[in-house]
Parts: C-alpha cells; structure tokens; sequence
C-alpha cells in the first residue's frame, strides 16, 4: 500500500513526574539520566531510528530544560574546543536534532494523554504522526517504532505497539483483542479495554505505550469528556476512532522499562550499563557481589 509516511513524532512531556519527588521537584523526569542520557533522549533516538523527521514536544510548567537540552550550549562546546574535547564534541552534535526539526507547545494544564496529544494537533497537521510515551524505553536489535512503521506500510490506518504480560495481570494495563495476523509481527485488534475486570480480558496483549494515529483522532479529543481520573484519555478517543477506522497491533519482543516507576528506573540503568562495553567490566564484578547477598 501507498500510505502517507509517518514523519512527526509527539513526545507529552508535561508530566509532573510526583513518583521521583524530591528529584524531580527541579529536574524534569524526563531529564534523569539512564547511565549517561536522560531518558527522552532514548526515546527521540527511537523516533529517528525510525525515519521521524519532526519531533514535537508537548511540555508544561518548569520544562524548560528540555528545550535547552536540545539546543546548542555555546559557553559549553566552546570550552570543550578549548580542551580539545572533540569526542565530546561530536557526542553532543549528534544527539542534536537538525534545525528546525523539533518543536515545542504547551500544555498548560495538565488533563491526560489524550488533551496533551490534542495540543499537538496544529504542529501535526493533516497527516499521520507517532506518539511515543517518554517514560517508556526500549531495547531491542530493531526499534519499536521501526517495526510499528514497518507494519503501518502494510496496513494503513492505526498501529499500536503491544507486548504479552502474564494473563493474570492483564486487569492492570489496556488490552486488546486479536483478530487475523498481518505478516510476521502483527495482528488485527478487535478490541480495546483498558484494565478489564480479573477474568474478562480478551487477550494478554497490553498497549506498551508507542502509537502509530490518524489525524482524525485530532477531531474526537477536541470534544471528548473526560473519563478516568477525571482526565480526557487517549484511550478513549482510540475507541471512538476504531468504529470508523481500523487499527492492527504490532508485537514487540524486545525489553521495556517502564521509567516513570522507581523499579523500572534502575532496572534500565542496570540494563543498559551491562550493555555498554565500557561500563560492563566495571560493574559486573561488584553487581555479582551485592546480588550473592540477596
């Protein structure tokens, strides 16, 4: 199929972060480094593996720094020309995105995932665009989203990225159903439920926070009600959408960690420490030593 290609990205990035308090009380979450990279910057390295041209950042109160992380520091490339830091340099010039390629907007209270996509929309335009949840990293030999693209080329429509979780636990996430395979990796959904009730869930399949959306779903937020929490959800705008469009889900086999939680946090230090080649040997020994004590 000829589809439209996938070339903005949202990253909502105006979450309080409250679970890392009292870090976060100055640095936003999303600016808590993984070894040596904040974590939206895994991320953004995620959408552009990719091919996502145009990353827009939904930001709110006291998210400023994200904004400057993605810019040039002068006082600072300046004085590693100085010291001859050209390692560093190169470093900080290939994180940087090209000019003009990311753009940021407010979301000037917070009301959910859903109304901070919908903040989006101008930037986003006609076309349809990728949401990656910023909290959320991934490890894997071909990124989420590469593989959710891939799956979009054959389908069109809508893609969520989703991941199997032990069935006794699907009453915590958003489940879908499955409906016939598309090619190696994918499958129709029938359905979505978000946090089913212990018992009913249609599948172990949960959505893990990468999502491939029509520009259509800009209509349905810009007048939903808000639900859980008393939030305007973005699951509920998909539910909508899925009554006039259809939506396929890609399965993804890597590693998630879920860094808005403590638990998850450390968990991908850890995880990608042991995968850098230059920390490995630094860490495995005492690692193994403080693990023997468990």
């Amino acid at each position: 199929m000829g589809q439209q290609k996938i070339r903005k990205a949202v990253f909502p990035v105006a979450g309080l972060g409250t679970r890392f308090l009292p870090a976060t009380k100055a640095v936003p979450k999303e600016m808590l480094t993984v070894v040596d990279k904040p974590v939206i910057q895994y991320v953004v390295d995620e959408a552009a593996a990719a091919g996502i041209e145009h990353f827009v950042f939904v930001t709110g109160r006291g998210k400023g720094v994200i904004e400057d992380y993605f810019d040039i520091q002068f006082e600072l490339e300046q004085m590693l020309r100085e010291r001859n830091k050209n390692a560093e340099l190169t470093l900080l010039a290939d994180l940087l995105p090209t000019a003009g390629t990311a753009s940021f907007t407010r979301q000037q209270v917070p009301l959910g995932l859903g109304h901070a996509v919908w903040c989006a929309r101008d930037i986003v335009g006609n076309e349809p665009f990728a949401v990656l949840l910023p909290d959320m990293i991934m490890a894997s030999e071909k990124s989420c989203l590469k593989g959710m693209v891939e799956l979009y080329e054959k389908t069109g429509g809508n893609v969520l990225a989703v991941e199997e979780c032990a069935p006794e636990l699907a009453h915590k996430y958003g489940i879908v159903g499955m409906g016939e395979k598309v090619g190696d990796e994918g499958f129709k959904i029938t359905e979505m439920v978000e946090k089913p009730a212990k018992g009913t869930a249609p599948s172990n399949f949960f959505i893990n926070g990468r999502y491939i959306l029509q520009p259509e779903i800009f209509e349905i937020l810009e007048t939903q009600e808000r639900g859980a929490g008393n939030e305007i959800q973005l699951t509920d705008g998909m539910l909508a959408l899925a009554k006039s469009q259809e939506f396929a889900a890609y399965h993804f086999k890597g590693e998630t960690f879920d860094c808005g939680a403590k638990d998850g946090f450390i968990l991908a230090n850890l995880a990608f420490a042991l995968k850098r080649d230059d920390i490995r040997p630094l860490i495995e020994g005492p690692l193994k030593t403080i693990t023997s004590k468990l």
